[in-house]
Parts: C-alpha cells; structure tokens; sequence
C-alpha cells in the first residue's frame, strides 16, 4: 500500500485495501483525475471554510503546524490536511482540532471510491478527496492544507480562493517527478522546483514566500504575476530574524518581537516567521499577538528533531543518552541536523540511519560527517532501501555496521555508553520508531 497505510479499524482497512488495487503504482502528478473525481462528490474543495495552502521541499509541515497554534490559540478551528503520516492514516486528515474518527474515515474513502472506481485515482488523490469532504462537511474557520508533492500538479492545488498561500525552504527532492522536461518550463533544477511550488498562487490571493536566489524568485515573481497574484517575499513585504533568543517580525503591520519556537532547530524560527507572515496578510480571520506569542510553544510537529521520551524503544539506550529522530531525508535536512548539532563534540553522535532506494544518503551523512562515531543502517520496513554498502563509499573513515531494525541497533550501541543517538533518514522508518516507543500522534 503507497505510504504504508494500514489501519486496525478493519472498515477503515477494507477500503484502503480496495484503494491499493483501484490506484496506479506512484502518484501520477494532474489535475484532470481530481478535478473528475471532485465534480461526482459535489465539488466540497469549493465549499471550504477560509484556506491556507502552504508547499515547499522542506517545512512546510512544520510551517502548517505554527498556522495551527496561532489559530487555535486565537481560540478558532482549524482543519488539516498534512502528509506522509508517521503511525496511522488518521493523522492525515485533522478536523477542528481532532484526528479524524475512523468511522467517519471509513465512510468517507467509500464514497469516494465508489464515486471514483473508474478514474483510477492514486491512493494521494483518493485521500485529498476524502479530506475535502471531510472539512466541508464539518463546521471551522479555517482549514490548512499541506503540498503532497510539489505543487503546480498537486491534488490539493484544486482549491480556488485561498485566505493565503505560503511557499517554505526549496531544495532538490523528487527529482523524477518534478525536474521532468516540460516545454516553457525552467531548465535550472533549482529554478524549476521553485516554478513548480508557485503554481499554487492564486488569482487576488497573497503568496508569501521565504527568501531565494535570484532566479528562483524571479521564477516565482514572473508566475505569481502572470496569475495575479500578490507576491510577498521575504525581505522585501516582511522579515524575521533571531536576536539576543528572540523572534523579531516586522512588516506593514508592524513588529513583533517573540519567544523563539519550542520546536527544535534555528530553522522552525524561518518556519514559524512565514505563518506569522501568511496570516497577516490576509483578512479572512484575524489573529492576534497574543496568539503568535502563544503558538511558539504550542507547535508540535512529530518526527522533526523530536527528543524520544521513555519507552520501551528509548529505555534500551542508557537513562543520559541524549536520543533523537528525525525524519529528513534530502540535503536541506542534512544541513538542519548539522546546525541542530554544531556544538556537540566531534565522533559523539551513534547515527541509526535507514533510506529509501531511491534517496542520496550522502545528503545526511555529508554535514553531519564530523559529529559521527558510528553509523548502524537498518532497513525501512516495507520499502526497498540503501544497506551498508550505500554509506561506505561517503565515509570510508566510519565504522559501519547493521542491524535488522532499531531496537537491535540501539542493544549493541548501549554497551557503547553513548552520549548522543540519532535515528534519521525517512519519515517511514521514524514512524515506525514512534510506534515502537508508543509515542503515537495524537
């Protein structure tokens, strides 16, 4: 099944398992399946309360984690569309506040397939449409939706009218999908990825971005103005910067000056700037200073440099090792790990690490290479991915070994009384750690 779903509701199970027979093999990037599939619901993507639509390679989770707390902390409702989910598919779909019931889960992925069989949705598209009757089927006052992949094709970028438009950090990832050569596309890599996350801005609707080089802005600028949209970049509409621990925001409004996020890493500041930036300019709801000031320690994105509490995974490693997961898997990751851990002492770092087949393990290991001790790689249950051979060619100098899954791994690393361990690599196999260690996403 495309992303690991399963489910213990066996109503919820018996449709994902008729989702995986209906869908093709990968997500196929289009509009023209969801837009059908759409049209036999009743079109619920046009009855949707107030929509921040948030892409990017890298934060926009974190970025449509921050919209959350601020609304919420506004005392509003919000839904959220979010994926990959770690543990359950439930987590996908987020309403008012409140993962989605099974039930009502079940019900909805039946109405879609049966309105869809002959469409062949992918398993990301058949999902996007069971959110969207979802949240226009339950009353709130705002509703985030995250990019699954890209933007420009995405299901998601079936919504018309958003509040605000959000674009995050870009890199290099999905590269089969969205380096394909199109004619009147961009040509630069980089260029191109930043092309393809604008195609979510709309007509008289604000996009806010952070800041990129030249051309990349320009790519985005030159479609943001062919639509009519309003382009706001950082830098120029609004900024942010970290000062003596502090946010520092400014724009036409105003300044504010925050608490720094309590989610790790100097990167969830730029994350938690540009929501800050999306729901100010933008006049569908209002949200206060006292709502920012309190959504920088409300956010909670899982998987993202999150410490492991005990549990039965975490309690094999010694009471003081510092232990860690995260789930990035591409070069902007790797540098936010490598900041993240600037000032730990060198070789003081166990990385359990497991990637997928068709990832470049060099884009962790690289500029975490001198913080490394020793790297164990374990496979990503249910997906093909790189053995030790993988690594070994990147650091020739680094004891390499292997182990069936973490819990084996982190066995032979306690006896090694380790300082620091990092479990990174895939948001698959950081799943899989959060359910071993019963950290479930609520």
């Amino acid at each position: 099944m495309a992303d690991g779903a399963r489910s213990d509701h066996p109503a919820v199970q018996k449709h994902l398992d008729r989702l995986s027979l209906l869908s093709p093999g990968r997500d196929i990037l289009g509009l023209e399946r969801i837009n059908a599939v759409m049209e036999r619901l009743g079109n619920p993507h046009l009855k949707l309360p107030p929509v921040f639509h948030v892409a990017g390679t890298n934060g926009k989770g974190s970025t449509c984690a921050f919209l959350r707390a601020a609304i919420e902390a506004e005392g509003l409702k919000t839904h959220v569309y979010s994926s990959p989910h770690l543990v359950r598919f439930n987590e996908r779909i987020r309403l008012s506040g409140s993962l989605i019931e099974d039930e009502y889960l079940a019900q909805l992925l039946a109405r879609v397939l049966d309105e869809s069989e002959d469409n062949n949705p992918s398993f990301f598209e058949a999902t996007t449409a069971a959110a969207m009757l979802a949240f226009a089927e339950t009353p709130a006052d705002a509703c985030i939706l995250e990019v699954g992949l890209g933007g420009r094709l995405d299901a998601t970028n079936i919504v018309q009218h958003p509040a605000a438009t959000g674009i995050a950090a870009l890199g290099i990832d999905h590269e089969a999908f969205l380096l394909s050569p199109e004619a009147g596309a961009p040509v630069e890599p980089l260029t191109r990825i930043a092309w393809e996350k604008a195609g979510i801005a709309k007509h008289g609707s604000p996009l806010l971005t952070q800041k990129y080089g030249a051309d990349m802005a320009a790519a985005i600028s030159g479609y943001a103005a062919a639509i009519g949209a309003e382009y706001l970049p950082r830098g120029e509409a609004w900024d942010a910067a970290i000062y003596e621990d502090q946010l520092h925001y400014r724009d036409i409004h105003g300044k504010m000056t925050l608490p720094l996020p309590a989610l790790p890493g100097a990167h969830q500041a730029d994350n938690a700037a540009l929501a800050i930036a999306m729901l100010r300019h933008q006049d569908a709801i209002q949200v206060s200073e006292a709502a920012f000031r309190a959504a920088m320690g409300w956010a909670k994105w899982p998987a993202r440099l999150q410490k492991l509490t005990p549990g039965p995974l975490r309690d094999i490693l010694p009471d003081d090792t510092e232990t860690w997961l995260d789930g990035g898997h591409n070069v902007n990751a790797g540098e936010a790990l490598a900041v993240h851990f600037g000032d730990y002492p060198s070789r003081s770092i166990h990385l359990v690490i497991g990637m997928l087949a068709n990832k470049d393990p060099a884009a962790i290991i690289k500029a975490l290479e001198p913080k490394i001790a020793a790297i164990t790689v374990v496979p990503v249950e249910g997906h093909e991915a790189h053995g030790p051979a993988g690594f070994s060619n990147i650091t020739p100098d680094t004891v390499i070994s292997e182990a069936p899954d973490v819990a084996e791994a982190f066995k032979t690393i306690a006896s090694q009384n380790p300082q620091t361990v990092l479990v990174a690599g895939s948001l698959y196999l950081a799943g899989t750690v959060l359910a071993a260690n019963g950290q479930v996403p609520d």
